[in-house]
């Protein structure tokens, strides 16, 4: 069986270092390159905590160009995973991609760009199984228990807030939720905020800490009782069965999928 081709953009952050572990070491991948906005013309070898020859470009399309990759690992930013996701369907490699902040405009774009090409696309808010496995166990208590908050915790060099885990997850509750006001009608911000952010009723809540990772916590209150479900990520190694699943589905598929829980049972 021939090898997937791939290249990953952000391998000089916590997680694009993980993923390059992942990748050097899963036998039926193979990485060709990798993306950065410096650093042109070097190898991975020439920077500090990597050993693989491997070759660094600044330049995406000429990436595609002289590699010719299968599949594009994007864990850059919100801003710079978007321009390339799009440049990687161009090219005709299929991205996966673990940055936030698609809008539904983006999100449409893209699906039209897969059916264009005829390839598959996966965006993933959270690449932890058991965050997608939270998130599938709070849409089920939602059809029971309506009144809900989220709380989600990261390291504070996050860049988004809410979280692309904490928004998918108001999104997956609000689809089997009536949309409600939660609280006292009459209730008042003392401070702008205090109540969170507000998706169709429900609210989110986003702590931004040192020492944190990625974190969260689904509050549901109803008579005479509350359930909480939870899920803790203390390291980037928790992301990386996600991700391996995600390359290994996205080479299967001819759409856009939005989201880990589209591919588990």
């Amino acid at each position: 069986m021939d090898k997937i081709k791939i290249v990953i953009a952000g391998a000089r952050g916590r997680m694009g270092r993980e993923a390059v572990n992942l990748v050097n070491t899963t036998p039926e991948y193979s990485l060709l390159a990798v993306v950065d906005y410096k650093y042109e013309g070097m190898s991975l070898k020439d920077l500090d905590g990597f050993d693989l020859d491997i070759p660094i470009y600044t330049d995406i399309d000429k990436c595609f160009f002289e590699t010719n990759p299968d599949v594009l690992i994007d864990l850059t930013t919100p801003e710079i995973g978007k321009v390339h996701t799009k440049k990687a369907l161009l090219n005709g490699v299929r991205p996966v991609v673990g940055t936030t902040g698609f809008s539904e405009e983006d999100l449409k774009e893209l699906q039209e760009l897969t059916s264009e090409k005829g390839i598959g696309a996966i965006i993933a808010p959270n690449f932890a199984i058991g965050a997608i496995l939270m998130m599938k166990f709070s849409q089920m208590a939602a059809k029971y228990l309506s009144d809900v908050e989220i709380i989600e915790q990261h390291h504070d060099q996050k860049l988004d807030a809410p979280s692309g885990t904490g928004l998918k997850t108001a999104e997956m509750i609000a689809a089997v939720r009536e949309e409600k006001q939660q609280g006292h009608p009459d209730e008042k911000e003392l401070l702008d905020g205090a109540r969170g952010a507000n998706y169709k009723g429900i609210r989110l809540h986003s702590v931004r800490l040192p020492g944190l990772i990625a974190h969260q916590e689904v509050l549901f209150g109803g008579d005479g009782q509350t359930l909480k479900i939870r899920h803790d990520s203390y390291n980037r190694a928790s992301f990386m069965s996600g991700v391996k699943l995600a390359v290994d589905s996205v080479m299967k598929i001819d759409l856009l999928v939005y989201g880990l829980e589209n591919l588990m049972e």
